[in-house]
């Protein structure tokens, strides 16, 4: 039969997500290359791309833009990306019987004019059995992000056995947005090492994240990640952590073809005056990317073998009708056999239209990034794949036994310090502190030699720009050291250039801070049990007393007394409950002293007994609350947490060691009080520090609080009695000891760590060298738990009014006597 495409254009229609540029460059480039390479000049057609854009999930604009593509008379139809969308178009591809090509993962069947490029689910499930038997895992929990990615799980799920492998299968997507934590710490609490995380690469960079951060990312941990494109993903902060993560990809970055590929690409970019976009790279193109390249070469190598064999007419289709094409089954089952070469490497099907005797890299994540470890074909299976863990972390306590340790420290006290001696000392013997004992109690448990040496300029080290570091981390990395020991903070940053032990103790940053002073006591301190209001009221109760009982002795007849008994019926009759003396009977009951004066009536005594009652209470509680207010020594204002400090205004200065790992954490800090304090800091550079001796200076000597590690003001204020920790901590990190990357022996120092916890001696340790040695205590001698004396600060003015009411007593007495004498010499006429 002859073909009618000779000198015509056929045209390839594309559905792409309108986000995904790279899918839109990847088809025009595809398309160039089939009409320079794959297409027969003899043929005398060429392939022309339609692209149309559509927004994911909006199936009325997908049905709407698809409609337009069939119209003008398009051959086949690629993607979309979308499985919603995608399905929508496979309905109404099947119903025109136009030729759809996809290249997304789907667990589900495509119709018969529909042929998907994807390895099948089915097929790639086989891959992760075998890895699965490779890694002799027994038992492993399958993390999935929703339904349909369970369906590829069907294999692995068959492994189950009660008396052999034991799976657990948990759900990504719990209806949570992004926030996946609870489910990742339902798989700690479980304490499965072996994880299956099967979802789409949108999701597994945040899904990392979060492992991490929920701390199932250990050297204890195994993952298989089952996305082809975990290769294009940033897996630097998992690199270091000895997680062992492996992964299989379907584009190998060194393929002779992909390179070729990518290489017309830049040029076609460079002729244009533009830069190849980093994701087209070979390095970094997703597999959707590569797999559109590939559909359209597949399709352009089924019209090489149709011409002449059939002929090709392409029509305009409508929507609205039931035409169809009569020649799309054909070219579909052309593609079925033919045998192309692309990104993906070899592409054949089976006869069920699968993806066959396809190839997939399997891969490793290392310190130096993803490394190829092996390979498996659909076909034979796994070829070869390394079963153990990227880290050698195998050994017992004897694997370090005789072996010798060049071990670098600081001087800072206590964790390493110069020993105090009248002789000179030579080799470890110069060193003492709480690290040179940790490095002899690890020595004795696990047998290994050891040899101190001094970090000069105490410069811990951090890592730097192209893999350059200093201080200690430097001496690491140049073989001039072997372990690390000081107080020396496992931080990210350090993380990615040496490996720590478990810490051997844990802190966080703090406040140093002077004590605040002691006020001096009030004068007037006895009068402190009550406000003033009460002492007011009191007043009046008293004075009300005095004449509710001066009335009712007046008023009743049973208070008039007859002066002389011997009178039967006197001139005149005495009450004693004069004003005065009502006064003084009010006063002595609420001083607890007696009088002579008793009342006699019921009424009297009722207001009596009242006011007695009333002085009771009274007297009681002053003198409940005056011993607190007479001993209790009132402080000068000061901060009890950062928040005060970062409001203080500048009143309080503030500052930490310049360039250390407090320094960093509020220069990295999220909280805006943190970044407040930062902001401070940055714009007074002056008052950042040097060293800690520095900022305890500063503190003793000014309005200053330090910010520093709380292990260190733990060992300052053991010793300095003037200065106080602020509150608790602003964060939790921990100490650790510091080695090179990859070194074999970590596990095995981490364990003796562990274990000198468990028996206590890290705790004795720690004891020894704060509160014994070297001044430690000092602030707690001299304190006998005896009750303080009180000196005349604090009952001086008792002695005032004591001095006072004497005087006015004297005074008043004096005058009496002179009103008496000035009276008397009057009635007698004579002279004083």
């Amino acid at each position: 039969l002859s073909t009618s495409i000779h000198g015509d254009t056929i045209r390839i229609g594309g559905l792409f997500d309108t986000d995904d540029e790279d899918l839109r460059l990847a088809f025009g480039y595809a398309v160039d290359v089939a009409n320079t390479e794959i297409l027969d000049p003899d043929n005398g057609f060429q392939l022309e791309a339609l692209l149309a854009e559509v927004p994911s999930g909006n199936e009325y604009l997908v049905s709407k833009k698809l409609c337009r593509l069939l119209k003008s008379g398009v051959a086949a139809i690629i993607g979309p990306q979308s499985p919603v969308s995608a399905v929508h178009v496979q309905s109404i591809c099947d119903a025109k019987e136009m030729p759809h090509i996809e290249t997304r993962w789907d667990p589900v069947p495509t119709g018969l004019p529909s042929l998907n490029i994807h390895p099948h689910a089915q097929t790639l499930s086989r891959v992760f059995v075998d890895l699965i038997h490779a890694f002799n895992w027994e038992s492993f929990t399958i993390l999935y992000e929703n339904a349909p990615y369970l369906v590829p799980m069907a294999d692995l799920l068959k492994l189950y056995d009660p008396k052999g492998h034991t799976i657990t299968v948990r759900q990504l997507d719990l209806g949570l947005s992004d926030n996946y934590r609870a489910v990742l710490r339902r798989v700690k609490m479980s304490d499965d090492r072996n994880i299956i995380l099967h979802c789409s690469s949108t999701i597994l960079p945040e899904v990392l994240k979060q492992a991490q951060q929920v701390g199932i990312m250990t050297d204890q941990h195994q993952y298989i990640i089952t996305s082809l494109d975990l290769h294009t993903l940033d897996l630097e902060p998992y690199q270091y952590s000895g997680t062992n993560i492996t992964g299989v990809r379907l584009i190998d970055p060194d393929d002779q073809r992909l390179i070729q590929v990518t290489n017309f690409w830049k040029n076609l970019h460079e002729e244009q005056n533009l830069e190849l976009p980093d994701s087209m790279l070979p390095a970094n193109i997703r597999t959707p990317v590569a797999l559109t390249f590939d559909s359209v070469l597949l399709f352009a190598d089924a019209l090489n073998q149709l011409h002449g064999n059939k002929q090709l007419t392409p029509v305009p289709l409508s929507c609205d009708d039931g035409d169809t094409w009569v020649s799309g089954y054909s070219i579909v089952n052309y593609m079925k056999t033919s045998h192309t070469k692309g990104l993906t490497r070899d592409i054949k099907f089976d006869h069920k239209g699968h993806r066959t005797d396809f190839f997939l890299d399997i891969i490793e994540l290392g310190p130096a990034g993803l490394e190829k470890v092996g390979i498996w074909n659909s076909t034979e299976g796994l070829a070869s794949a390394r079963a153990a863990a990227p880290y050698d972390l195998s050994g017992d306590d004897g694997s370090l036994r005789n072996r010798s340790f060049i071990v670098i420290t600081a001087l800072s006290p206590p964790y390493g310090m110069l020993r105090r001696s009248a002789s000179t000392l030579t080799g470890n013997d110069r060193f003492e502190g709480f690290g040179i004992d940790l490095i002899q109690e690890l020595s004795l448990m696990l047998g290994f030699n050891y040899t101190f040496t001094l970090q000069e300029d105490g410069v811990y080290g951090s890592p730097g720009p192209n893999n350059e570091s200093n201080g200690m981390i430097r001496e690491l990395h140049e073989y001039r050291a072997d372990l690390a020991i000081t107080d020396l903070t496992i931080t990210a940053d350090r993380e990615g250039a040496v490996d720590f032990t478990m810490p051997f103790m844990n802190l966080g940053i703090s406040i140093l801070y002077r004590k605040p002073k002691k006020l001096a006591p009030s004068l007037f301190s006895f009068m402190s049990p009550f406000s003033t209001e009460v002492w007011i009221y009191l007043g009046f109760g008293y004075l009300g007393v005095s004449i509710t009982l001066f009335i009712l002795g007046r008023i009743s007849p049973g208070e008039w007394d007859n002066p002389y008994p011997c009178v039967e019926e006197p001139e005149f009759l005495e009450n004693q409950f004069n004003f005065r003396n009502a006064m003084w009977f009010a006063i002595g009951a609420l001083l607890q002293q007696g009088t002579e004066l008793a009342p006699k009536t019921p009424s009297t005594r009722a207001v009596v007994s009242i006011w007695w009652f009333f002085t009771l209470i009274m007297v009681s509680s002053y003198t409940a609350n005056l011993a607190a207010f007479l001993t209790v020594e009132s402080l000068s204002p000061t901060i009890s947490n950062a928040e005060d400090l970062a409001n203080s205004n500048g009143v309080i200065k503030y500052g930490a060691k310049r360039g250390g790992s407090t320094y960093n954490f509020f220069k990295d800090g999220a909280d805006p009080i943190y970044q407040k304090m930062y902001e401070y800091m940055e714009a007074n550079p002056e008052m950042l520090t040097s060293s800690n001796p520095e900022g305890l200076s500063r503190v003793k000597n000014e309005n200053y609080a330090f910010l520093m590690e709380s292990t260190s003001i733990e060992y300052i204020i053991e010793r300095e009695c003037d200065v106080t920790q602020v509150n608790g901590l602003l964060d939790d990190k921990g100490y650790g000891i510091a080695m090179r990357k990859n070194s074999p022996y970590r596990n095995t120092l981490s364990a003796a760590v562990l274990k000198l916890q468990e028996q206590g001696k890290l705790a004795v340790l720690k004891i020894k060298w704060w509160k014994e040695k070297h001044g430690g205590g000092a602030c707690m001698r001299g304190m006998d738990g005896k009750p303080k004396e009180l000196d005349l600060a604090n009952v001086g003015g008792v002695f005032l009014v004591l001095l006072i009411g004497a005087s006015v007593a004297f005074w008043y007495g004096c005058c009496e006597f002179f009103s008496t004498m000035v009276r008397r010499a009057k009635e007698h006429r004579v002279s004083i």
